[in-house]
């Protein structure tokens, strides 16, 4: 049993409440549902482009397909899902599932909302191409952008009076210690996973160190906090099922297929390349049956309305089956107590996971690696590669105000190339396109 301790609430610039009665985490939950960052996940990519054609942005247009069987320019709804949609029902499942196993539910909510803020526009597309535009300086990754924005990026709180030039330094939300460390899904810089040197995932770039070492003062090396783990899982739940659900309601995935050959072995080859690295094809097949057996599985998707609320009802009961099995496997494992930041590990079957494995290979195969997707992939690679080179060779004209300031303070190459890469994150789909088409 663990309580959260007045270690867990401090800020790196201590500073008063300005309403008694409110917890630190409360305060910490209204600052990222506040900032900018929050609301421009509205205009990112969660899977597919929001607005893109065939995609919802004009239902009822020619070229926009109904549901199996509706024909051309139904009015049947396929409008995507984007980051901050997929945030905000990251944020409802851990929340609940949070507080079911005692942590402070403010605190993991604050970690779901926050988890994708440094998510660069077109998605993971985007995350690979400004990680090779931003190779010289230490890479791009989502998650220590992320971090990046709570703790310099987002402008909230600064150290300083500013009375001397220079004096002020933002530290952009001012989170407490356990909201950064419960946020930080990669605890370890570029290099140190600790499952090797080689994986592309971290949660710190090298100049941001000083606060990661600040609210990771005395946690286990490369061991994520409860809350953290909480917020992991929640993120997995929501963007596996959520994905399948736009699969079927914009007509990309055909339920049927998933009971024929050899479209299940594709999805099993997926799954255990990508999301369960090393499992076996019988263990996948055995996972899938499983959900495919339920009374409420959608067999059929037809666009009526019987068939959205029955597609809905798979979509709560799937979620309701992942959290509670780790909740129950969770409470096995660790009692009836509070369970908070390093008392205990979130335990997830075996068999669980593979399930959420095989949903997520599904929406992989069926929407994600549909060939138009690939070529517009392609296009929007392009676009932010040329948008780099041309802000590099107009900067510090070209930024925005924010950005030109910490460009004109930034020392060395690496450091302004870094202020050019955070500016091309804060955009969204649309004004990427658009500051595109005004330099190139």
């Amino acid at each position: 049993m663990h309580d959260y301790t007045a270690s867990d609430a401090e800020r790196w610039v201590p500073e008063p409440d300005k309403r008694p009665g409110r917890t630190a985490f409360q305060r910490d939950r209204a600052r990222v549902l506040h900032s900018a960052a929050l609301r421009r996940l509205a205009g990112k990519t969660q899977v597919v482009t929001p607005g893109a054609p065939g995609e919802g942005a004009a239902r009822g247009a020619p070229d926009i397909p109904g549901p199996p069987g509706g024909g051309p320019g139904s009015a049947w709804d396929a409008t995507p899902r984007t980051r901050l949609t997929h945030s905000l029902e990251c944020a409802q499942v851990g929340r609940e599932l949070g507080a079911a196993l005692g942590c402070d539910p403010d605190l993991v909510e604050v970690a779901c909302l926050a988890h994708d803020l440094g998510h660069p526009p077109f998605g993971h597309n985007g995350e690979r191409a400004l990680s090779e535009v931003a190779a010289s300086a230490g890479g791009f990754e989502g998650n220590a952008q992320s971090l990046r924005l709570l703790s310099r990026l987002e402008p909230k709180r600064f150290t300083g009076d500013g009375r001397q030039p220079g004096e002020q330094a933002s530290v952009g939300l001012n989170l407490t210690r356990a909201a950064l460390d419960a946020a930080t899904k990669y605890p370890w810089p570029r290099g140190g996973h600790p499952g090797g040197p080689g994986s592309p995932k971290f949660g710190v770039y090298a100049d941001d160190l000083p606060v990661f070492r600040w609210f990771r003062s005395g946690a286990p090396d490369g061991r994520r906090c409860f809350e953290a783990q909480v917020m992991d899982w929640s993120d997995d739940v929501a963007y596996s099922v959520h994905d399948v659900e736009d699969g079927l309601r914009a007509g990309h995935l055909d339920p049927l297929l998933l009971h024929a050959e050899p479209e299940r072995r594709d999805i099993f080859a997926v799954a255990a390349a990508r999301y369960a690295p090393g499992a076996d094809p019988r263990e996948l097949a055995a996972a899938l049956d499983r959900l495919l057996e339920q009374d409420w599985w959608p067999h059929g998707y037809d666009g009526t309305v019987r068939a959205q609320a029955g597609l809905k009802d798979a979509t709560s009961q799937l979620i309701g089956r992942f959290c509670l099995a780790a909740e129950e496997a969770t409470r096995a494992a660790y009692g009836p107590g509070r369970l908070t930041r390093y008392a205990a590990e979130l335990v997830v079957p075996h068999g669980v996971r593979l399930e959420c494995a095989v949903l997520k290979a599904v929406a992989d195969c069926y929407v994600m690696q549909r060939p138009d997707l690939e070529r517009l992939r392609a296009e929007q690679r392009v676009v932010l590669a040329e948008l780099a080179e041309a802000l590099l060779a107009r900067a510090p004209a070209g930024l925005d105000p924010q950005y030109r300031a910490l460009y004109a303070e930034a020392g060395g190459e690496a450091a302004r190339l870094r202020v050019v890469v955070d500016q091309i994150s804060s955009l969204t789909d649309a004004s990427a396109r658009a500051l595109h088409h005004a330099l190139v």
